[in-house]
């Protein structure tokens, strides 16, 4: 039998020893990053070096020409993240109910946008999933299934001899349900606000119309973060670090497993062999017995035959 949980042990070490080495390597880029000063000296680099830098690290405002407004709320964003929740209570075998909850729509919008230091401007392009990138909540809000009034009415119709003294919070209302129970959507946005101060560290590319951009690279890591640059070098860093903490951890319980596992294979091994062994040599004392039987009723007719033939010549 293969012990498959010291084996996920050791295949989860080594994925954690990847990230954690992946993450190193992130921490020495984001060090290696050229810093630029002022955004208006990022074009000027970009025309004397080259069309491109491998890594460059800004920071500046957050702004757009075609903000987002989010609804509700008065707030104006770049990036909007709208995500739909659907919370339902699910009875299990014991009777109890949990609450759960399943995604039901989720949509990210991002529109042309930048950062400003008010001595230029570099456009930021497809920010969204990059590491570090936080956004604001613009407005959470939950719409229940049913109102009080709803559901103290159901409460007398399916059982009009309790009291209604007690609680009757939607969420608790677990008495009268029958198998899953739509409770209520949650409605989350959450925003990049115009006029946030962000640390952006990405590919720095200037295109044949002049206009100077940050975007992702093809190898290396990209950041948008309210966070400056040392902090991200020391967050990334620590995040190694703990990987492979982890990943030695994971590899001391995933040998301990398998020598425990390769121990016991070979006292059973050893064990089977010893019964093996009694059972060989308990056979063969058997056909020896059986044999020498065999044998002896075969020799001894044959030695009253012969003695009965020499009697019946001197006779």
């Amino acid at each position: 039998m293969i012990p498959w949980v010291g084996v996920g042990c050791c295949m989860s070490a080594a994925a954690l020893y990847l990230l954690g080495r992946k993450s190193g390597r992130d921490a020495d880029v984001l060090k290696s990053a050229t810093r630029v000063g002022q955004l208006k000296d990022l074009a000027a680099i970009l025309d004397t070096d080259c069309k491109a830098l491998p890594l460059v690290k800004i920071s500046g405002r957050v702004g757009s020409d075609a903000p987002i407004n989010c609804e509700p709320s008065a707030l104006r964003g770049v990036i909007v993240e709208e995500r739909e929740e659907l919370h339902f209570l699910k009875q299990d075998d014991a009777g109890s109910f949990e609450r759960n909850i399943s995604l039901k729509f989720l949509k990210n919008t991002e529109v042309p946008w930048y950062l400003d230091d008010e001595t230029g401007r570099v456009y930021v392009e497809k920010a969204h999933g990059a590491a570090g990138l936080v956004l604001t909540v613009a407005s959470d809000i939950f719409e229940p299934k049913r109102s009080l009034d709803q559901i103290r009415s159901l409460d007398q119709i399916r059982s009009p001899d309790r009291s209604l003294d007690r609680s009757l919070d939607p969420i608790n209302l677990n008495y009268y349900m029958q198998g899953p129970e739509r409770v209520g959507v949650r409605r989350i946005k959450k925003i990049l606000p115009i006029g946030t101060s962000l640390t952006v560290v990405g590919e720095a590319v200037k295109d044949d119309t002049g206009r100077v951009r940050v975007q992702r690279p093809h190898e290396g890591p990209f950041c948008v973060s309210q966070k400056d640059i040392d902090q991200l070098i020391s967050y990334v860093g620590r995040w190694s670090w703990w990987y492979k903490f982890a990943s030695l951890g994971f590899t001391a319980v995933g040998a301990c497993l398998l020598a425990k596992h390769a121990a016991q294979y070979f006292l059973e091994r050893r064990h089977r062999w010893e019964l093996h062994k009694r059972w060989y040599n308990f056979a063969s004392l058997g056909f020896t017995t059986v044999g020498a039987y065999l044998l002896a009723k075969h020799v001894a007719p044959y030695f009253l035959e012969s003695r009965r033939r020499k009697e019946l010549h001197k006779s």
